[in-house]
């Protein structure tokens, strides 16, 4: 990169939640920053916004209970002064037990801190190699544009690895059939409704269970995703299958016409956020027992749970548009009308965004990452966001914020004070420092903080989780007074 830059300069690429985070918590810190941003001169095919932290799959930053690890996650965040937090919090939209914002909002909000912020000059341009100067962070997530991918593969070599994700469609309020479906929570647990039309839960994937007769999810993500059941959510639009829709609907994804993989690429789908059509292929009921599975809701019309349940969540606080939740896909786009028109209450449903597949560029962090998530072949080359291996929204902003904190005690010559393992904070660095036969991206799970004592006895999963909850928050607020 060029120009003069003082030993205290850092250098972040890319304006996602990761760099975004990153370049705010360096400059809150007293250091010059440079965010480079490659939009409006370039955009991947996901986006579609100039703004700074563009939220291209969902707008869910899933579960906020503190028995849940992302739960967990965001509140720990909250209290060390996260940017990413406060604007979630400020452009909040009705999601019961779990966070979701408007994604305009919250872009808008993000940028407007970035480039009002005195420290942090905002450069909108390609970077195509790494850059030279140090230190860098690169944070340019999950859609690295090729120039730059290629730059980072030849530094790491053959560990450099990518995979496919899938985004969901968006479909006009106005286009659903309001008859046909209906608004509840699972088990009637849902929170307050604003707005004319609701609905809920998390990026990517599954609504609220990911669990799958072929294909079980992990114990500990299962846990977390019931703890979002049960929480629930009044804004969920139900839309109910008999089932002979239901097994018309499995036949009609699974038998459509999808995008294909080019020939070099070896597409590598992320388990938490699956194309529909891919869980649809692995058995007829994958669905039923996943994202449509109907426990908890009973339809007002017929007073019986109904055979299969396609759930949809607001995209604005207005709730103007819906998002198919557990519907990303990679089916063409003439095959999306036709498949999800079979919804009942979609039958003559505007799409405002088809679904669509992108690129997730991520390095074998366990391997190549040293504890200040900087490139052991590449000191002074730092890694932050899904680019490390770390998935999902949350993930991303924390994982911008502790490489932040760790480069800037770097920078003042004191000794790395990482968060404690104990921490969900701290489980983004277990994470990508624990080596695995074929390293995956991953959410936070309760998996990566550090387990109770095993002296203060043997607690049921849920009083454990939330006995892990007191203490990371215990021992975040330890170390933050300490820092």
């Amino acid at each position: 990169m060029n120009g003069a830059e003082s030993p205290r300069d850092v250098v972040v690429v890319g304006g996602g939640l990761a760099g975004c985070e990153a370049a705010y918590q360096l400059a809150q810190r007293g250091l010059r920053v440079r965010l480079v941003e490659m939009k409006p001169h370039k955009r991947t095919p996901a986006q579609t916004s100039d703004r700074l932290a563009e939220l291209v799959c969902s707008n869910s930053m899933r579960g906020a209970a503190l028995s849940n690890a992302v739960g967990l996650l965001k509140e720990e965040l909250r209290r060390v002064g996260s940017l990413a937090l406060r604007c979630a919090d400020e452009t909040s939209v009705p999601a019961g037990g779990a966070l979701a914002v408007d994604r305009e909002r919250f872009a808008e909000a993000m940028t407007r801190e970035i480039e009002a912020h005195p420290r942090i000059t905002l450069e909108r341009r390609e970077v195509t190699e790494i850059p030279e100067g140090r230190p860098v962070i690169l944070a340019t997530g999950p859609l690295t544009s090729d120039a730059l991918a290629a730059s980072l593969a030849a530094a790491v070599g053959a560990e450099h690895l990518a995979y496919y994700d899938a985004i969901a469609p968006i479909v006009s309020a106005d286009s659903i059939d309001w008859s046909r479906v209906w608004k509840q929570s699972r088990y009637g647990k849902g929170g307050a409704v604003r707005g004319e039309r609701s609905a809920p839960q998390e990026r990517g994937a599954q609504p609220e269970s990911a669990a799958q007769p072929e294909r079980a999810a992990p114990p500990e993500d299962a846990a977390e995703r019931r703890d979002d059941a049960e929480v629930g959510d009044e804004a969920y639009v139900n839309c109910p299958f008999d089932e002979a829709q239901y097994k018309a609907f499995v036949r009609a994804l699974v038998e459509s016409e999808k995008v294909e993989a080019r020939d070099f690429e070896e597409v590598r789908y992320f388990e938490g956020c699956l194309p529909c059509e891919v869980m649809a292929a692995r058995g007829e009921q994958t669905l039923a027992f996943g994202p449509m599975k109907p426990v908890g809701l009973t339809d007002p019309r017929t007073g019986r749970r109904p055979y299969a349940v396609l759930q949809l969540r607001p995209e604005d606080e207005a709730a103007t548009a819906y998002n198919l939740v557990g519907f990303q896909t990679r089916m063409k786009y003439a095959e999306q009308l036709r498949v999800f028109r079979m919804v009942p209450g979609l039958e003559e449903a505007e799409f405002l965004r088809m679904g669509s597949v992108h690129r997730n560029t991520f390095v074998n962090a366990p391997a190549l990452l040293g504890p200040a998530m900087e490139l052991r072949a590449l000191p002074g080359v730092h890694l932050a966001g899904q680019i490390s291996g770390v998935e999902g929204y949350v993930e991303s902003a924390a994982a911008g914020f502790v490489c932040a904190i760790l480069l800037a005690q770097q920078l003042r010559n004191e000794p790395l004070r990482p968060p404690p393992p104990t921490t969900a904070l701290g489980g983004i660095l277990t994470h990508l420092g624990r080596k695995q036969p074929s390293y995956q991206p991953s959410n936070i799970t309760w998996a990566h903080i550090a387990p109770l004592d095993p002296a203060n006895g043997r607690l049921r999963k849920r009083a454990r989780y939330e006995a892990m909850a007191e203490r990371a928050l215990r021992d975040l607020d330890a170390w933050w007074a300490a820092g």
